[in-house]
């Protein structure tokens, strides 16, 4: 593919024709039961489990898209000295890592891409670094397997997350020097960290896994742990810049704990133009958590006003949306237990046609029930069966342990380009 593929994203559902992923490394198990909890994990992982169960999701991604890997794209970049000098410059600086700096110029690209992300090892050289407890230089980037959060793509733009937790701010470097760099891709960027003429305030924090588009005039937004209010407002100043005709965001406010729910996606994913998934307690369910709908008009906040819920108010915008439940209606602890284990939280390819973990059986046998035929991801790969060319479908992959990292599908998935959908 020698033209470059623009972004373009104006919906959540859209058929996939660009997707970037990270299959996990070394950096997963670059983590103890000790250093679990900095690494945002609360628990450690088996990577050859998890890797197996990543194949199935990129296998059936790599057939149906165009799937990038992130180690590729960066070191693709990489071969250019420029942006190798510039991004390495701004992440040693950031990390209090410019001692290593000309000792990481020196790798070729390949090898200095693949440290970036599974990590740099102390070299003990002299009596600081022989005396240090750190294991890493440049600490491994653990969560960049849930590709989601570091950027976000709408319409041709993709906007750089300003992470919650330092920990990750390398992800979002990485990602903005792919877009700004890469051959293959165009795309126009907004970072919070570089607005620009767009005002900010401090406190600013956008995360991917809160960021959902559900129309071309429409974001639904969540806001809690990771994404803060004042990340919302950035957005929110980003299309009053824009000037142009109605726009709204529904923003749902989520609660601090537990931690399955750091995400919009962890409670409520797009399944299709008329079908959403919902952890009911939350979404539906008697809450004090808010629900505000914001309207923009030619540059100008026209309206903020507190609706029931994120369902009622995609309906008034003319998004009637079936919601069909997570863990199923007929136990609470069911729900809770699959909600646990991201069972809220599908990736679709294509309206309708979506990809989820095997092992929330209630979730997926209430697709089932509401028309959803159930596909087996290795079956997909294997060629004993196919995505149905119209209909609606659930891939299931296996999930016993990347569901412990904390994020399913959706987490795992960066799309950057999708088809327009016909409404």
């Amino acid at each position: 593919m020698n033209e470059k593929m623009k972004v373009n994203v104006t919906s959540e559902f859209g058929e996939l024709e660009g997707v970037i992923i990270h299959t996990p490394g070394l950096e997963v198990e670059e983590m103890t039961p000790e250093t679990a909890k900095r690494a945002l994990y609360s628990d450690i992982l088996n990577l050859s489990v998890a890797g197996d169960e990543y194949k199935q999701l990129k296998g059936v991604l790599s057939k149906v898209s165009n799937c990038y890997e992130v180690t590729d794209l960066l070191a693709d970049i990489l071969q250019n000295k420029p942006v190798k000098q510039e991004l390495m410059n701004e992440i040693c600086q950031r990390e209090n890592a410019m001692d290593i700096l000309p000792e990481l110029i020196e790798l070729e690209p390949t090898e200095l891409a693949r440290q970036l992300i599974q990590g740099v090892p102390i070299r003990r050289s002299n009596l600081t670094r022989y005396l240090s407890q750190e294991r890493f230089s440049l600490w491994p980037l653990h969560n960049f397997l849930f590709t989601r959060d570091a950027s976000m793509s709408f319409r041709d733009e993709v906007v750089i997350g300003k992470m919650a937790n330092a920990v990750r701010d390398r992800e979002s470097l990485i990602m903005e020097a792919i877009f700004n760099h890469h051959s293959k891709l165009e795309a126009k960027i907004i970072n919070s960290q570089k607005p620009g003429s767009i005002p900010v305030g401090p406190n600013i924090n956008i995360e991917g896994g809160d960021f959902q588009v559900a129309r071309e005039d429409v974001l639904v937004i969540g806001t809690g742990i990771r994404t803060s209010t004042q990340g919302i407002d950035f957005i929110l100043e980003s299309i009053k810049a824009k000037k142009e005709p109605i726009r709204h965001i529904l923003v749902q406010e989520l609660p601090d704990m537990p931690e399955s729910f750091i995400h919009l996606d962890m409670v409520f994913t797009f399944l299709d133009r008329d079908a959403c998934m919902v952890y009911e307690p939350l979404i539906l369910g008697t809450s004090r958590y808010h629900t505000i709908h914001i309207q923009v008009e030619n540059g100008e906040v026209v309206k903020i006003s507190e609706e029931k819920n994120l369902v009622k108010a995609l309906k008034k915008l003319g998004m009637d949306m079936q919601p069909i439940y997570c863990g199923g209606k007929k136990d609470s602890w069911t729900q809770e237990r699959e909600q646990w284990h991201s069972g809220a939280n599908f990736f679709a390819i294509a309206p309708g046609q979506i990809i989820g973990y095997e092992r929330n059986v209630n979730t997926i046998n209430e697709l089932h029930k509401c028309g959803f035929e159930v596909i087996k991801a290795q079956d997909i790969i294997n060629g004993t069966n196919q995505v149905p060319a119209n209909g609606k479908c659930v891939i299931t992959i296996a999930g016993s342990e990347l569901a412990r990292g904390g994020g399913g599908a959706r987490c795992m998935t960066m799309p950057f380009r999708r088809k327009n959908v016909a409404w």
